[in-house]
């Protein structure tokens, strides 16, 4: 089917014509992406069933172990490592008011990572429709929780990992104790959880004037500004307040 918008110039449709041509190919790469990753053989089991600090079904406070992250019928659990805290070289302003704002900036949160989790609490509702998805941040569960409620996150299930390894595991903490901001994705098959995927694109050396997109495919504020003449922005990054 050959489509035309009102004014366009032959010049230009001559050219979107062939940039449709590059999208196909685009679609059909992002398919065999996916079906590979779907095709992965059996990853690693995890070493031990993490226990995190996080809210039951009821809401009451509790020790939440891995296993009870993945509700009946759903085998996939996607987990975010939020970094909470910050990159210490991270000098973006932190929140103006609520508890986190009295916190020293080094041990507040990632304004990325916040600007990411914006979009999973839109997304969480319908998501969860047929995964798990979890937020893990190395914060103590107090303070995760504040955030939460001053940022009005409602549908995010939430969890700290200061009391175990997990962040170090599954590649979201450097040997110095840095915090990384890596997507996991685990299976469970009968009784056992086995690693799956992780975003490990963000370990890998970037394209000249790019950033690793790890989860790049996930965001839409970077896609939508990629849809503009103007593109994605080099002098600008997510902030807590604009």
């Amino acid at each position: 089917m050959s489509v035309a918008f009102p004014g366009e110039s032959a010049e230009y449709r001559g050219a979107r014509d062939r940039l449709l041509g590059q999208e196909i190919e685009l679609r059909r790469a992002m398919e065999a992406v996916a079906a590979a990753r779907r095709a992965l053989p059996p990853g690693g089991v995890v070493p031990e069933d993490y226990v995190f600090q996080g809210k039951r079904a009821d809401g009451s406070l509790a020790e939440v172990r891995l296993s009870e992250l993945f509700a009946p019928g759903k085998d996939s659990l996607v987990i975010y490592s939020f970094m909470f805290p910050r990159d210490p070289g991270d000098e973006r302003p932190g929140p103006q008011a609520g508890r986190t704002a009295r916190l020293p900036l080094a041990e507040g949160p990632c304004p990325s990572c916040v600007a990411l989790l914006d979009q999973f609490e839109g997304a969480a509702e319908h998501a969860t429709q047929l995964i798990n998805l979890a937020v893990v941040a190395k914060a103590p569960l107090p303070r995760v929780l504040a955030f939460a409620e001053e940022r009005g996150w409602r549908r995010l299930r939430l969890l700290s990992s200061a009391a175990n390894s997990y962040n170090r595991d599954y590649l979201a903490e450097t040997a110095e104790g840095d915090q990384r901001p890596m997507l996991n994705v685990f299976h469970r098959d009968g009784e056992t959880i086995r690693h799956f995927w992780g975003s490990e694109l963000f370990y890998a050396a970037s394209e000249p004037g790019q950033d690793p997109r790890h989860v790049g495919t996930l965001e839409p504020v970077w896609n939508l500004f990629d849809l503009t003449r103007e593109g994605r922005p080099t002098d600008w990054d997510e902030q807590l307040r604009y």
